[in-house]
């Protein structure tokens, strides 16, 4: 691909005041359309005062395909989701949620200042994390012999891998997941794959 993907790893959260409107910037990990409905109801449930909760996120699909989706959460058409969406699109980040709080101070700050808010409170939480390289991991099986186990824990953490799943019998089978880019080095050290 020629245009490198970023995702962040922890979630990170900011808050933004203008004419006594509170706006609270969460950008939060994800992995699925469910993880980041999840994360979603865990933000709301910490803001049941809360006017408005809008949202963005970008998730890679396992085809490649960048799923987005955004929600204005009753504030007018295009003055919430999209301006959230806006700096995830420009920052190439994806498997990341952003929502953003709302306490109405009482002042109308009218379609483009809300715009502006919401965009605002979404661009600096995403300014607040810590962007990765995205790495495209590989998820793939291997029978191994009792007495390779620990050979392949040593290589696997050599490349950040992990083992994800194992089922032991004569042998084991070992379910692994890491970046696709180190699969070849993994199963050349062993036959059995």
């Amino acid at each position: 691909m020629a245009t490198d993907l970023f995702t962040i790893s922890n979630d990170y959260t900011v808050e933004y005041e203008i004419k006594k409107s509170l706006f609270i910037g969460s950008i939060m990990p994800c992995h699925n359309e469910r993880e980041a409905l999840q994360k979603l109801q865990h933000l709301a449930s910490q803001h049941t005062h809360a006017n408005h909760l809008a949202f963005a996120w970008r998730i890679r699909q396992p085809d490649g395909f960048i799923n987005e989706r955004c929600n204005d959460a009753g504030e007018p058409s295009g003055t919430a989701g999209r301006p959230i969406l806006a700096p995830l699109e420009g920052g190439n980040i994806i498997n990341a949620v952003v929502g953003v709080v709302r306490y109405f101070g009482g002042i109308k700050l009218g379609t483009g200042g809300l715009a502006r808010a919401y965009g605002t409170a979404a661009k600096m939480a995403i300014e607040s994390a810590s962007l990765q390289p995205w790495v495209k991991m590989a998820t793939f099986t291997m029978t191994i012999d009792y007495s390779q186990l620990q050979l392949l824990e040593y290589h696997l953490a050599k490349y950040q891998g992990k083992i994800t799943h194992q089922e032991f019998t004569d042998k084991i089978l070992v379910t692994i997941e890491l970046a696709e880019q180190y699969k070849p080095s993994i199963t050349s050290l062993f036959s059995a794959y």
